[in-house]
């Protein structure tokens, strides 16, 4: 089957997040959280190492809302379920729909961490990718030092499968780096 054809619902809840997928005009509340939290994403995030303005973001939402549609990458948008407002970015991206294979990126507006949002979005996330996607494998990949995500990724008890030496170079360029690979299997 044709993954255009597998349908799957666009949105889904957890007890504090409503998880959808991104729509034109998300574009404005993404570009505020991501310049709130610059410092923070810098770090870890290519597309932090460059202005981006809102034009640049609201691109790229529309950009994702297409992949979503298409199946060739399922971006997804945390919003607090009281509050409404926009809270974080997820998704399962390198998917290879022959295995059933998803990984997990993420960051976070830094108004919002160390609260479990993240966790709770991970753990959604996942229950969908199992339940409604029918996955086989998920993993988590990240930084070795960056410690914050390696948490999310124990928390939600994914398995730490394997730490890939010398598996990339830096945000910054500058050296080398280690990749933490974790993984949830779906017999």
């Amino acid at each position: 089957m044709k993954p255009i054809l597998i349908d799957f619902p666009c949105e889904f809840e957890t007890e504090r997040l409503h998880i959808r997928y991104p729509m034109p005009g998300d574009g404005k509340a993404v570009h505020q959280s991501i310049q709130a939290s610059i410092e923070d994403l810098k770090n870890w995030m290519p597309f932090a190492r460059s202005e981006q303005t809102l034009d640049d973001v609201e691109a790229n939402i529309r950009e994702s809302h297409v992949d979503f549609l298409k199946r060739t990458d399922l971006r997804l948008l945390l919003f607090h379920k009281a509050s409404g407002e926009f809270i974080g970015s997820s998704g399962l991206h390198r998917i290879d729909w022959n295995v059933r294979k998803f990984e997990i990126g993420y960051w976070m507006d830094s108004r919002y961490s160390g609260h479990g949002y993240m966790s709770e979005a991970v753990k959604g996330i996942l229950d969908f990718a199992f339940d409604q996607l029918k996955a086989k494998r998920v993993e988590i990949r990240c930084n070795t030092n960056n410690l914050r995500s390696r948490k999310v990724a124990e928390r939600v008890n994914f398995d730490l499968e394997a730490i890939l030496q010398n598996d990339g170079i830096s945000i910054d360029g500058k050296e080398l780096i280690d990749t933490c690979v974790y993984a949830k299997i779906n017999k």
